[in-house]
């Protein structure tokens, strides 16, 4: 599952910046307006109808994309590759903020001009609902790092986490909304050259974790933790993580909040391997467990115990394993 915490972080010091440059025009337009209009009303109402607007329709797109990333039921190794693909959008669009190179501008996805010209249009008009009809269609301008999120969402496979994402994300990106009521131009003149780094960092911060997830999910022996634990054993003593002792055929795994624990993770080639998957305390994605390689899945709910039944397969090495979204993962050893 996505994390959340950093999704948040990403919409409060990347997002907020970010698109308010795209959006802030717009609704310092709006309050403007409102403001020649009603001298004594305060800015306060119209950027919580901005945002209110804002968090309903991008909840809602949250969910659709979340939805259309479940329409097929896909394999955990296709699932990995949308994940890469994600990754490196992600990092596209951190390389535009930092304006790298000009090719780094088509990762930004510029909407049709006639759209963006009815928007300004109706910012013009005053009144409270200018802020919130701005809001409601702001996922129609959406700014780089709202795509990177959008993209994630799409990712999730699941209505109510894309939803999570997209909403924590505007939570996140709402407390400097609400300082347009000093003034939008102040704060992107001081902060956007100092706050552009920190946007291309946080996301691509999200776009390693995402391929880290990917590589997990297609079952690779190479991941993030993989490296690092090589890195460390290199320096360092340290146990060796594969059971010394017979292969079994049959080995349990048990689910807890950080992951899966195997109590004998070598099998022999061929063989016929009664797996027992126990859950004690893992949430989440936790449950669902999934052999890429071999295209098997399993949910677990919390608190029950079963039993997945597998052929090894005929080649010796790593047989990685994971949940369905790549975050938590393992690997059995397969042996002569």
């Amino acid at each position: 599952m996505p994390n959340l915490w950093v999704i948040f972080t990403t919409g409060l010091i990347a997002g907020g910046l970010s698109c308010a440059a795209v959006q802030g025009g717009l609704l310092a337009t709006a309050l403007a307006q409102d403001e020649e209009a009603h001298p004594v009303n305060s800015r306060a109402p119209g950027v919580t109808a901005f945002l209110v607007a804002k968090l309903i329709s991008h909840a809602a797109l949250g969910a659709v994309l979340g939805w259309l990333g479940s329409v097929f039921e896909l394999t955990p190794r296709v699932q990995a590759v949308g994940l890469g693909f994600i990754s490196i959008f992600m990092v596209g669009t951190a390389l535009s903020f930092l304006n790298v190179h000009p090719i780094f501008r088509y990762f930004v996805i510029q909407p049709p001009r006639f759209l963006t010209r009815y928007i300004r249009g109706r910012a013009k008009s005053g009144g409270i609902f200018a802020p919130a009809f701005i809001g409601l269609f702001s996922i129609f301008i959406p700014c780089g790092t709202t795509q990177a999120m959008m993209a994630l969402a799409a990712a999730t496979g699941n209505p109510l986490w894309g939803m999570a994402v997209l909403s924590v994300f505007v939570v996140g990106t709402a407390p400097l909304f609400f300082l347009l009521g000093i003034s939008i131009d102040v704060i992107q003149a001081t902060l956007k050259g100092a706050f552009g780094v920190v946007a291309a960092s946080l996301i691509f911060i999200l776009a390693v974790v995402n391929m880290n997830a990917a590589l997990q999910l297609y079952g690779s022996p190479v991941t993030l933790r993989s490296i690092a634990t090589s890195v460390y054993c290199t320096f360092s003593f340290c146990s060796q993580t594969v059971n010394s002792g017979e292969a079994t055929k049959t080995p349990v795994i048990t689910f807890s909040r950080s992951g899966y624990t195997v109590d004998n993770q070598v099998i022999r080639r061929g063989e016929t391997i009664n797996l027992t998957l126990t859950n004690t305390s893992g949430g989440g994605c936790i449950q669902a467990f999934t052999i890429p390689q071999l295209g098997v899945r399993q949910v677990v709910p919390l608190g029950t115990t079963k039993t997945l039944t597998f052929v090894a397969p005929n080649e010796t090495g790593e047989l990685g394993f994971s949940c369905s979204m790549g975050m938590y993962g393992g690997s059995f050893t397969v042996v002569q």
